[in-house]
């Protein structure tokens, strides 16, 4: 079984940002994640991310808030998705 796409989404935040969310469904999880996904999620902001959900071989699922990178607990696909576009939310409201 090949992966499949499950989302590829990109659009516009504001004049100068743009979101992209891609997700894949796997045959087997990523190690360490046990999850059949990989993702990337990034908040690009004047062409640099701001902001960013993804998981890595070897790191597992973890975001990127600014400079700051920190383990992020993956529950589904659906709630990944939620909490990035909230995360987004929140970043529209501190600037």
């Amino acid at each position: 079984m090949k992966a499949s796409l499950v989302l590829r989404r990109r659009f516009e935040v504001d004049a100068a940002s743009f979101a992209e969310l891609v997700i894949w469904s796997l045959p087997q999880p990523v190690p360490p994640s046990e999850h059949p996904f990989k993702y990337r999620m990034v908040l690009i902001h004047k062409g640099e991310r701001v902001l960013g959900f993804d998981n890595e071989r070897g790191k597992g699922d973890y975001r990127h808030d600014g400079a700051l990178e920190t383990p992020n607990q993956f529950q589904s696909v659906e709630q990944l998705v939620a909490d990035f576009l909230t995360a987004i939310e929140r970043w529209k409201a501190a600037r």
